[in-house]
């Protein structure tokens, strides 16, 4: 979304990101953004709380107001619990063999990240190719993950 909102923010319209993945954020560097450290799909709160909803949002707004600073981020001081023990479960990999250690709603099901960039397709990969004309690309050149 953050490479979404700067083509947007060049066309004049300013633009605000939520999230709550600090590292992928930084590296799409948009324009203006609020990270809230809840887990992966949960950046306005937790379900049927629309209290708290309706605070994260109200806070968000307060920070599209402030950020003035190409790239700046704010981060909302929002808890998901008393302490970060749900980390341990949503970030941990799950043996696919032992389903007793499914337990957990909050498991992270993304795929591993690699060092070297990874293709749906074939067509997909010789595009790329083509369009770097055998150079390193300068986007993904220097993130820091």
């Amino acid at each position: 979304m953050g490479l979404i909102a700067r083509a947007i923010e060049e066309a004049g319209i300013p633009t605000l990101s939520m999230s709550s993945a600090r590292d992928i954020t930084r590296s799409a560097w948009p324009a203006r953004s609020v990270y809230l450290d809840y887990p992966l799909g949960h950046t306005a709160g937790r379900p049927n709380d629309p209290e708290l909803n309706a605070s994260i949002m109200r806070d968000t707004l307060t920070a599209f107001e402030a950020l003035t600073e190409p790239g700046a981020m704010s981060h909302l001081s929002y808890r998901w619990s008393d302490n970060d023990d749900w980390k341990d479960k949503v970030f941990a990999p799950v043996d696919s063999e032992d389903s007793s250690e499914q337990s957990s709603e909050y498991e992270d099901d993304r795929v591993a990240r690699h060092d070297t960039p990874q293709y749906q397709t074939e067509a997909d990969e010789a595009a790329a190719e083509h369009s770097h004309d055998g150079e390193e690309c300068l986007v993904c050149a220097g993130i820091d993950y």
